[in-house]
């Protein structure tokens, strides 16, 4: 009798190449503020604390050690860019758009990224304290040796979501719709919502972990 082979989630499909360094503008904090399109523009060590920046559009860009601090971003768009090793004490990135986007080793504290729609992004290394995608659209997403204290993932469709070697301190799924989100390899200390987590692949040790969770939601009493 044949063993029956064990569906496998659906990997993300993120291929996104940068375009080099070499081939970027030099630009500073100035021209953020000059218009709302900028392409083709490295962005090095800018301080753009309380900028407003909503609406704009980058494309080709590449923020390299620049502080976010409070700038606003609402609504805007960041397609083929590069986020290396910036820093904010809080991110206001509601209703953004990020496509074929590269996150490498942000230092963020609270990142409101409600209702953003997400498309071939890799958020690679780093420290965030607080990442709110409540009620965002993700498709083909890798986070990757990320430490998160709190991922809040209510309300998300996603799909083709992977979380590789990443510490998790709280995640909540609460009213999430997850098709090929795995979750496997990375550590939880809470889980909120577990009804929410259907349709996300996990291991055996995670099964183990959860347990006590699956339990209490289930109303199992166990002696």
């Amino acid at each position: 009798m044949r063993e029956k082979t064990k569906a496998q989630p659906q990997p993300p499909r993120v291929d996104f190449e940068p375009r080099a360094v070499s081939r970027l503008e030099p630009a500073g904090a100035e021209e953020l503020m000059a218009g709302d399109y900028r392409e083709a523009e490295l962005f090095a060590g800018a301080d753009v604390t309380e900028y407003d920046l909503a609406g704009c559009s980058f494309l080709e860009c590449r923020f390299a050690s620049v502080t976010l601090t409070d700038a606003e971003l609402r609504g805007s768009r960041f397609i083929e860019t590069v986020f290396d090793s910036t820093f904010a004490h809080s991110l206001k990135a509601a209703r953004t758009t990020w496509r074929d986007v590269l996150i490498e080793n942000p230092r963020w504290g609270s990142a409101e990224l409600f209702d953003a729609e997400l498309d071939s992004v890799h958020v690679r290394g780093g420290k965030i304290d607080y990442l709110n995608l409540r009620g965002s659209r993700l498709s083909n997403v890798v986070i990757e040796g990320c430490a998160i204290t709190d991922l809040d993932l209510g309300g998300v469709t996603a799909n083709r979501v992977a979380l590789i070697d990443c510490r998790i301190g709280t995640l909540d799924t609460t009213g999430a719709t997850l098709v090929n989100v795995d979750l496997r390899s990375s550590e939880f200390s809470a889980l909120h919502g577990l009804a929410g987590l259907a349709g996300a692949t996990i291991d055996d040790a995670q099964l183990t972990l959860f347990a006590p969770w699956l339990a209490q939601h289930l109303g199992l009493r166990v002696e």
